[in-house]
């Protein structure tokens, strides 16, 4: 106590200076990965310091090179997250997310990240690090894995939910997975990546210490700041502050909500928020949509409504499959007899229950969604019923998720759609707080849309660090960076593979334009039979249309165009000509040109020729 009055006596003056004129940020000098650069004491326990050794011996005759940094995902999108680290002979890789079709994309259920460059470097690759559970940084792991059988490293619960994917793809057996506890260090050829305790929207999220013979980087992966997290301890800003004082090559900071000014809110108001919603809707059904992968959110829930008196139920695959896990791995505390299964439902009064689900971001299969559309075979929406989102939408997701809300509002159940969610990643406040921490040489904004990259630029300009050491990068970017330079010095393959069923990367632009077309204009199919010999039509032509118009009310159009279709024909076989395809793309201009006269449209033509 003494110690501190006298610390506090002695920066008074310090904090009142600082109001008036703000002290410029001034990053520490960076220094080379050596051994007399790093801390023998001080990493963690005494095992990550042995566990460095070898890599510091090693690293003795290493450093002439340069770390080069690849995002083939996650930049310019929320979502794909998938960042390359290489040193020579040494490849690690950050994350491996998906991200969901965007609404041009018809029929396409995933959006993965072209990983050519991992295939072409197979013999480097050393391993998956993963920050933490969260599809956007996990959901690709089950595709890549079939052509980038590596090891993958991380914490507990994502591991497990990992784990549960694979199984989906029968991988279990084939995929080498390392638990690793936060203040480890695991080694991976020219590179040591110590995980760092942060705190997120799902537990066990980890920041990255990636150690490299040119210098250190800071990944902090998604997280926030929370003081009093619902479980577990807080962020680690402590191992931040000790790791920059050694001199921080560049810090690579979640940029989510570099826009937001302020903190983001801890995760333990919601529960507050819950209490007061409970109390208000005492005699409702109590329905709340929020994400999946929020155990924490889950537990405030299962909290209040045991203090209420509720039943929970479950509802949504991928829900029971979080909620499941994270009981028996021990992140999640359900009280005896309060979790019920989604067919008890209808035995207990609508007072005395309530159902956590998924579809918070207007999905259209999600079990939300399916209720809102009076299509799902175990719950009703009634008048009565109070339905809570615990989210905020993702960006692009706001048309889907205001369909919903009109759809159960339509149904006469409230909506409740305001303060009930608190962000997991961090604002304005708390990016500058890992900045003064770690103090790095360069910074490179990732996680998010442009527009947010750029916001986090904004920030750390503030700071003091210059603009030539700020990196906002794309997709595919290479850069490359000691102690002595940074710059981004060419690029590599990089985009989206789409996963539609069972099919990956079968599905292409020409695919998606065609069902674009098909979509927006339809098809006419022409079918008819030449002869062999003669070349005559013995048969035909047919036409049948599908989304152009309706032909019982478009008899003469159809008519009209079965003759322009003959005379094409026609025109061709007076010419002698045979060849097919000439004779298809003489029909396909004359309907095309038939039907963009009469109708301003301009559907997809489909001539089918049979030889007899």
């Amino acid at each position: 106590m003494k110690n501190d009055k006298q610390f506090m006596k002695k920066n008074r003056s310090k904090g009142e200076h600082a109001k008036a004129s703000p002290v410029k940020y001034k990053p520490l000098k960076t220094v080379k990965y050596t051994p007399a650069a790093l801390p023998h004491k001080g990493i963690g326990k005494d095992t990550v310091t042995a566990k460095l050794a070898p890599v510091l011996k090693k690293n003795k005759k290493n450093t002439s090179g340069k770390l080069r940094i690849i995002p083939l995902g996650g930049l310019e999108q929320i979502g794909m997250n998938i960042t390359v680290f290489e040193y020579q002979d040494s490849i690690i890789v950050v994350d491996c997310g998906l991200s969901f079709p965007e609404d041009d994309m018809l029929g396409i259920d995933l959006v993965i990240p072209d990983v050519t460059y991992l295939r072409e470097n197979i013999s480097k690759v050393k391993g998956f690090v993963i920050t933490h559970g969260h599809e956007d940084h996990i959901g690709a792991l089950p595709y890549v894995l079939k052509d980038v059988n590596v090891p993958i490293y991380s914490t507990k619960l994502t591991l497990a939910l990992i784990t549960k994917k694979l199984e989906e793809h029968n991988l279990v057996a084939s995929t080498k997975m390392k638990e690793v506890r936060h203040g480890q260090v695991i080694n991976l050829g020219d590179f040591s990546v110590e995980f760092i305790k942060t705190n997120h929207s799902i537990q066990d999220a980890s920041a990255l210490a990636i150690y490299s013979p040119a210098g250190i980087v800071i990944h902090t992966g998604d997280f926030k700041v929370d003081y009093t997290p619902v479980f577990g301890d807080a962020i680690d800003l402590q191992r931040f502050a000790e790791i920059g004082k050694k001199g921080v090559l560049a810090l690579m900071c979640d940029s989510t909500n570099a826009e937001r000014q302020g903190f983001t809110m801890s995760e333990r108001t919601v529960g507050k928020v819950f209490d007061s919603l409970f109390n208000e809707y005492k005699t409702s059904r109590i329905i709340i949509a929020t994400f999946a992968s929020n155990v924490d959110r889950v537990q405030q829930i299962i909290n209040t409504a045991y203090r209420f008196g509720r039943k929970v139920a479950v509802e949504g695959r991928s829900m029971v499959n979080v909620i499941s896990t994270a009981a028996e791995l021990g992140y999640l505390h359900i009280p005896d007899q309060t979790l019920i299964d989604i067919d008890q439902v209808k035995n207990y009064p609508d007072e005395k229950v309530v159902l956590i689900t998924t579809g918070s971001q207007g999905e259209s299969m999600a079990a939300l969604s399916r209720m809102a559309a009076n299509i799902h075979k175990k719950i009703t929406i009634k008048p009565n019923d109070a339905i809570i989102f615990s989210s905020h939408p993702i960006p692009g997701n706001e048309k889907a998720v205001s369909k919903v809300i009109n759809e159960l509002s339509m149904k006469g159940a409230r909506v409740i759609f305001q303060d009930a969610h608190v962000s997991g990643h961090a604002c304005q406040e708390e990016i500058k707080l890992i900045y003064s921490l770690v103090r790095p040489m360069y910074a490179i904004p990732v996680h998010g849309e442009y527009r947010h990259l750029t916001a986090q630029r904004q920030v750390v300009e503030e700071l003091g660090i210059p603009k030539d050491h700020i990196f906002v990068l794309k997709s595919g970017n290479v850069l490359e960076m000691n102690a002595q330079e940074a710059k981004v010095s060419g690029s590599v393959q990089t985009g989206s593979i789409l996963v539609d069923g069972l099919g990956v990367g079968d599905v292409g632009n020409i695919v998606l334009r065609d069902r674009q077309h098909l979509a927006e204009d339809g098809i006419i199919i022409i079918v008819m039979t030449l002869e062999r010999h003669s070349g005559q039509m013995i048969a035909g032509p047919d036409i049948v249309s599908r989304g152009f118009v309706y032909v019982r009310e478009a008899e003469d159009l159809m008519e009209q165009a079965n003759a322009v279709v003959q005379k094409a024909v026609e025109s061709c076989l007076s010419r002698h000509i045979t060849d097919w395809v000439k004779i298809k793309t003489s029909v396909k201009e004359a309907l095309g040109d038939y039907v963009w006269k009469e109708t301003k449209r301009n559907p997809m033509i489909l001539p089918i020729i049979m030889e007899a």
